[in-house]
């Protein structure tokens, strides 16, 4: 008898790219992928931010590189995979929100985040399959969505609506990208404690109310999406398309 083999979740060889890599969600993502052996580019709009992580990463001796891009500057995005090696990992991660009650969302509200959560999202994969395509490349799609695309929030009702969205989006890429190799999938975070979110924590009746609906009783941390990350980056998830991978404490089970 033969004993099956885990497949690994090693990445040697495949090339990855993080959007909003930056700090936070983005940042733990790109370390995650380095450390797994991918060659991981990290994109955000500030270059500061991104060149001083990845000297950090290569300075551990990973592979990674910074590469400043506004993907909501679709030309330029298009450009940006054009002009580069097909990639085998991709996580569509650069995303906003603006909570306040319905009445109060204005269109400019409305634009600002289904714009980065949506669009940008949209034409960013695009972009990268694309490419792929092209050169016959298989791979791993992964969109940083959030509990809040499968349940509903007060004063969530922009977020929400980006979310679900980016949901089935999800769900039509992998249709779309099977017969090419190209798998598609989410990432469904509770709330993660990142430098965008920890003022919000400050708040002690909203920290409460977070943790009644987390089961687990904690505050999510960046390390707790690392392993997803890995998961859906690599061979252990081959036959993983077109799903989410909520990562939530619980909060949606209730």
């Amino acid at each position: 008898m033969t004993l099956p083999s885990t497949p690994s979740f090693r990445l040697e060889g495949r090339r990855a790219l993080v959007t909003g890599a930056g700090r936070g969600i983005g940042l733990a993502a790109a370390a995650a992928l380095a450390e797994a052996g991918a060659d991981v580019t990290l994109v955000a709009r500030t270059a500061s931010e991104i060149e001083a992580a990845a000297a950090q990463l290569v300075a551990a001796g990973h592979k990674a590189q910074a590469a400043t891009l506004d993907v909501s500057d679709l030309a330029a995005v298009e450009s940006f995979f054009a002009q580069r090696a097909p990639f085998h990992v991709l996580l569509n991660n650069a995303g906003t929100n603006r909570p306040k009650p319905m009445w109060e969302a204005s269109e400019a509200d409305f634009d600002a985040v289904m714009d980065l959560n949506v669009k940008s999202a949209f034409f960013v994969a695009q972009a990268c399959v694309k490419r792929m395509m092209e050169t016959g490349t298989t791979g791993s799609l992964i969109h940083m969505g959030s509990q809040m695309g499968h349940v509903g929030g007060p004063n969530r009702s922009l977020y929400c609506a980006s979310k679900w969205a980016l949901e089935g989006m999800n769900k039509a890429f992998a249709l779309d990208l099977a017969p090419h190799g190209i798998r598609s999938n989410t990432i469904a975070p509770t709330f993660i404690e990142t430098p965008l979110t920890r003022p919000f924590f400050e708040d002690e009746a909203f920290r409460m109310s977070v943790l009644a609906k987390i089961k687990l009783g904690r505050i999510g941390q960046v390390e707790d999406l690392m392993g997803a990350v890995l998961f859906l980056a690599g061979d252990a998830s081959a036959l993983m398309t077109g799903t989410s991978l909520v990562v939530d404490g619980g909060w949606t089970a209730d």
